[in-house]
């Protein structure tokens, strides 16, 4: 899976879904501090999913139509990066998040289409 992993995520989790065979981009490696909506047009114009704890990309992509690969909002109670890479994973491995929005909880997936 191509994902481009927001600064919100934290660089140890781009290393975690790195390790387990997902092409990460992460935002802090190549545009830090960008814009949310730099953010997202990055994401679509390289063909990766966003994965993100900033719920305003899913405002970007629902409400206001930004286009979008995909979004994965990440609503874990853990701050863990390894519970959190962990449940990624599971619903990556479940999920194609492929055009779509994943509001991702643990034990929880909502799926809304783009």
């Amino acid at each position: 899976m191509r994902l481009l992993l927001d600064e919100s995520s934290g660089k140890r989790l781009a290393r975690l879904l790195s390790a387990a065979w997902h092409d990460v981009v992460y935002v802090g490696d190549v545009m830090p501090s960008a814009p949310d909506e730099v953010v997202i047009a990055k994401a679509e114009s390289a063909g990766r999913i966003l994965v993100s704890d900033d719920k305003d990309f899913g405002e970007l992509a629902t409400r206001l139509r930004k286009p979008s690969s995909g979004v994965i909002l990440l609503r874990t109670v853990t701050t863990d990066a390894n519970k959190r890479a962990e449940t990624l994973i599971e619903t990556l491995r479940d999920i194609d998040a492929t055009g779509k929005l994943l509001i991702v909880k643990e034990g929880r997936v909502r799926v809304i289409q783009l």
